[in-house]
């Protein structure tokens, strides 16, 4: 199962950086001529910073959309989960990063589904002490490990 290393973040500091807006991924063109914006983790990505945590991610399960081993997920409690919805749940005592599925719900069970081949959905049930514990709302990658 992978699993998540939850840190609670500081968010009362402001730190603004330049934005570039509309990187294109195609022919590159002179960003500094267009630096309006600033960008600002705290205000931009933070919604909710009484219920909002940061976690590093730990394993390969959710590989596949992007979310690697090492990886820090933004994760607000206070988000309402949806069916779809990237969560980290809290199963039988351990942290797990999945996707949330509740299509089973009127079967008496709902799944946390990977996003990796080499990896089984999680099947919860009404005996398993589980919580959705919050909603991954962003996450951040080192590109450069």
């Amino acid at each position: 199962m992978q699993s998540i290393k939850l840190i609670k973040g500081e968010f009362n500091e402001h730190i603004e950086m330049p934005l570039a807006p509309g990187i294109k991924a195609g022919f590159p063109s002179p960003a500094e001529d267009y630096l309006h914006e600033s960008l600002d983790f705290n205000r931009d990505l933070i919604k909710h910073p009484e219920s909002t945590f940061y976690g590093r991610v730990d394993g390969d399960s959710m590989e596949d959309v992007g979310i690697c081993d090492g990886d820090i997920a933004v994760i607000d409690r206070s988000v309402e989960p949806q069916n779809g919805d990237v969560v980290v749940g809290y199963v039988n005592g351990d942290f797990t990063i999945k996707f949330l599925d509740l299509t089973h719900k009127g079967e008496g069970y709902i799944e946390l589904r990977p996003a990796n081949k080499n990896y089984q959905p999680i099947r919860i049930d009404i005996d398993d002490n589980f919580e959705v514990w919050g909603v991954v709302v962003w996450t951040i990658k080192n590109w450069k490990k």
